[in-house]
């Protein structure tokens, strides 16, 4: 079964202790033999947490066999962990560095994995480090935490990460760490309450959401699972991995995620007095279909934002942006035109896009808010999640509820 964690969140918080692949080692295509006793051990080693350890016995089978993706992934990450356990700032820079190249090494040999991507994407050029704390003495103590975590040695980076919290309570990497600590170590239930202060400290960060997602299929609650990773996109959906957490989640329960992309089939220019609306060449030409109508009253909608309604609702912004407002606006507007259009007897309700069937639905069950900030949102309508969110956090989750992820299945039972 696919690691659920991942760990990727570490390198999004400055720090990079991955334990676990995605994937299996069979997920890759290799060259060496897996019932290689060399490459077995360094493959328990790395899967035991002890990235030191494992470091060079990887380094080693990544040169006799340059084409092995597992082994050259691995190596890479166990480089990053390797990292960590130094003091001087320097070499540290220069082993993440070399790490980051060993990623783009399994990169151009076809790795294309959730996990090599999201380090890649938070690793700098330079090798460059966050850190947890602007107190230099609650850093030190993270810091020295994650060598011993890189090292393997659980009991002692716990031990670290509690000294931490006590210090700052309000430390919320010291509280998920502990909980990561109880998860290797297969005490789930341990860590689900860890990952629960996490999320007391700060209930919009998403790792401990998916964290503790993890420990939940690990102790086989498939559903409670479910409401954590819905939980992880609430709290962060301009991020890549809560979305990750999701989609393996759907995948281990063999089902799909509904993501409705509306695809645009207009466009609108205000240039001053002149307002310029550009349709589609692929909808209908057909009078009686409700597409050409809906996009057209849509971008008309846009318009007269952009030109006016903007000002009026946000005095105190210097410059136009889209905002939910707007888009909401707009694609309301768009479904009271659709479902006019649909109950003329003469329409030709047969040629609509199944997209906008959905926006109709969804704009009935009084949820069009959160499809848009969760489907539609740009730079411009992002700005307006945290207050949403703050106010409206059940009503995401009702989105997500009953339009995007399918119900846990029952469990099959088998026959007797």
């Amino acid at each position: 079964m696919p690691d659920f964690r991942g760990k990727t969140s570490r390198s999004m918080l400055g720090v990079v202790l991955l334990l676990s692949l995605l994937y299996s080692p069979t997920a890759f295509p290799q060259t060496s033999e897996k019932n290689d006793p060399d490459r077995q051990h360094a493959l328990e080693l790395y899967d035991q947490g002890k990235m030191v350890e494992a470091m060079p016995l990887l380094e080693k089978l990544a040169a006799d066999h340059p084409k092995d993706l597992v082994v050259m992934e691995r190596w890479g990450v166990a480089t990053l962990n390797y990292s960590q356990t130094l003091t001087d700032p320097e070499l540290k820079k220069k082993a993440r560095i070399r790490a980051r190249s060993i990623l783009l090494k399994a990169k151009d040999l076809g790795d294309n994995s959730n996990l090599l991507r999201t380090l890649l994407a938070g690793l700098p050029e330079d090798g460059s480090a966050g850190s947890f704390s602007d107190r230099k003495e609650v850093d030190e103590i993270m810091q020295a935490a994650e060598a011993d975590f890189s090292r393997g040695d659980l009991d002692k980076a716990r031990q670290g990460y509690i000294h931490a919290l006590l210090l700052d309570p309000n430390l919320y990497t010291a509280a998920l760490f502990i909980g990561d600590t109880y998860f290797k170590q297969k005490q789930p239930g341990s860590a689900g309450e860890w990952f629960s202060r996490a999320i007391q400290i700060d209930a919009n960060r998403e790792p401990a959401y998916r964290y503790w997602g993890d420990a939940l299929v690990d102790m086989g609650k498939l559903d409670e699972a479910r409401t954590k990773f819905i939980n992880a996109v609430i709290a962060e959906p301009y991020n890549r991995n809560p979305w990750m957490g999701l989609g393996q989640w759907a995948d281990h329960n063999h089902v799909k995620l509904t993501y409705l992309r509306l695809q645009d089939k207009s466009s609108v220019k205000t240039d001053g007095n002149n307002t310029t609306i550009t349709l589609d060449p692929s909808i209908p030409g057909n009078k009686n279909d409700p597409t050409m109508a809906a996009w057209i009253v849509y971008s008309g909608s846009r318009a007269l934002w952009q030109k006016e309604k903007f000002k009026k609702e946000f005095p105190n912004e210097p410059q136009y942006r889209r905002t939910l407002k707007e888009e909401s606006d707009s694609l309301h507007t768009m479904v009271k035109v659709i479902s006019e259009l649909k109950s003329k007897k003469d329409s030709d309700n047969s040629t609509l896009d199944p997209s906008l069937a959905m926006l109709v639905k969804i704009d009935e069950a009084g949820l069009l808010d959160p499809f848009v900030l969760l489907n539609r949102a740009d730079n411009g309508i992002a700005q307006d999640y945290p207050d949403y969110r703050a106010a409206n956090r059940d009503k995401i989750y009702r989105y997500m509820d009953e339009f995007v992820v399918p119900k846990t299945p029952e469990p099959v039972v088998p026959a007797q």
